[in-house]
């Protein structure tokens, strides 16, 4: 759990994550505010995919 929560690619997504919701607060509601959350569910999920990555790199090197 720790790499996830001390990950700088997924901390960044996240972080990303509040400006579109100030969006979704704030401005005006149509299709680009549904293709800002699909932006984002993106790179969260490309983020999760890079802590895996590496996480599993380095369990091939320490055998």
């Amino acid at each position: 759990m720790r790499k996830y929560i001390f990950s700088g690619t997924l901390i960044s997504a996240v972080l990303g994550g509040w400006g579109t919701l100030q969006t979704t607060r704030k401005g005006p509601r149509d299709w680009r505010l549904a293709l800002m959350w699909i932006s984002w569910v993106i790179t969260v999920v490309v983020a999760v995919d890079t802590v895996l990555e590496q996480s599993r790199k380095v369990d091939e090197l320490e055998e």
